[in-house]
C-alpha cells in the first residue's frame, strides 16, 4: 500500500542530508511503483563524480531508464526535496516517467542559493516545461508540511 507524498518527501530529504554528509550538494530523490515501493533512491553525484549533470533526479532517472521500460515508468512516480530544473525536467520526460513530486519549488531554492555559482537556480517551473511537450506528466508540489525541513537541510551550504 502507498503511502502519503509527505512520507516520501521526507525520506527524500533524509537522502538529502546524506547527500550533504557524502560531500555532494543536499538534494535527493527516489522512484516508487505504481504501488507505491520504492525502487531506488539516489543523492546529488555532482561534486564527488565530477559530473554537471549528476543532479539526484537525473542520475535517478538515468539508472531507472537502464532498469526499467518506458512503459513501467509511465505509472512511476519520482519524488524529490526540490522542484526539478530543466535538465531534470528533460531527462524525467525522455524516461517517460509519468508523475512528479516535489517538496519545495525552484523558486524557494534559488531564494537559498542566492548566486552561488555552484548552483545557478533557474526560475522555470518543471510544469512549463513539461507542457511544451507531448506527454502528460502529472506534477504535484510544492507541500507546504515539508518545505521547510527541505530548506533546512540547505542551511549554512551555500554561505
Amino acid at each position: 500500500m502507498a503511502e502519503s507524498n509527505e512520507y516520501y518527501l521526507r525520506r527524500c530529504i533524509q537522502v538529502s542530508r546524506e547527500s550533504r554528509e557524502h560531500g555532494n550538494t543536499p538534494f535527493g530523490a527516489l522512484l516508487t511503483d505504481k504501488d507505491g515501493n520504492i525502487l531506488m533512491e539516489q543523492e546529488n553525484i555532482e561534486i564527488t563524480q565530477r559530473d554537471a549533470t549528476g543532479h539526484a533526479e537525473t542520475a535517478l532517472v538515468r539508472r531507472a531508464s537502464h532498469e526499467y521500460g518506458r512503459a513501467f515508468l509511465k505509472d512511476c512516480t519520482l519524488y524529490t526535496t526540490a522542484e526539478p530544473c530543466a535538465m531534470c525536467s528533460g531527462a524525467i520526460y525522455w524516461a517517460g516517467i509519468g508523475r512528479v513530486v516535489y517538496g519545495m519549488t525552484e523558486r524557494r531554492l534559488l531564494q537559498l542559493t542566492g548566486s552561488n555559482e555552484q548552483n545557478p537556480t533557474f526560475d522555470l517551473p518543471c510544469r512549463d516545461v513539461f507542457a511544451r511537450g507531448q506527454k502528460d506528466i502529472k506534477v504535484e508540489g510544492p507541500f507546504p508540511e515539508v518545505e521547510e525541513e527541505a530548506a533546512e537541510v540547505h542551511k549554512g551550504y551555500w554561505d
